[in-house]
């Protein structure tokens, strides 16, 4: 349900990097029953680790993309063919997205298009690289969190738990081209 979708993020930047983040879950668990507990809190902080989940890695020669739901686009769907899809997962949030792949749900996380901004990558990306995941923009550019950077991830985003390499050469440069940092 859309309702897992639904994440609470809090960023902390330092020196212009993410280096702890908090995602918490609000509805979690919400369909499991009266007696389910509800809601969870997944955290990390760099060089310490992250908690409130199993690490879980995607199957292996599976590569299972997570995008959007919501903002799809030729591009969006361009990049993601390139990328040799077993499977397409669409859902909404950064922060559920990078949940997915910590959990071993997706194995990439593909976004060829503005949209997301700095408060929705920071609290994913220090749990994510936590954890040895990465995230860049489209172009391999590290996103930086200082007051003066805009606000806005205007080249997209690709997030990884394993294999990032594996899925930042095949993002097509008519892409690239298309998504100015």
């Amino acid at each position: 349900g859309l309702l897992d979708h639904v994440t609470v993020l809090i960023g902390i930047a330092y020196g212009g990097k993410a280096i702890a983040g908090v995602i918490n879950q609000p509805y979690y668990n919400y369909e499991a029953g009266a007696d389910a507990v509800l809601g969870r809190t997944i955290w990390g902080v760099l060089g310490i680790g992250a908690f409130g989940f199993q690490l879980t890695e995607a199957p292996a020669g599976k590569h299972i993309i997570i995008t959007t739901r919501s903002h799809s686009s030729t591009l969006v769907n361009d990049c993601i063919s390139a990328l040799n899809p077993d499977s397409i997962i669409r859902v909404g949030g950064a922060g559920n997205k990078i949940i997915q792949l910590i959990e071993g749900k997706a194995s990439a996380y593909v976004f060829a298009s503005p949209g997301c901004k700095k408060w929705d990558t920071c609290a994913p990306e220090a749990i994510l690289h936590a954890v040895g995941g990465k995230i860049t923009d489209i172009h391999g550019n590290s996103f930086q969190y200082n007051k003066e950077v805009k606000h806005m991830n205007s080249a997209g985003v690709l997030a990884t738990l394993r294999n990032y390499d594996y899925y930042a050469s095949r993002i097509p440069n008519t892409v690239k081209q298309s998504l100015v940092p």
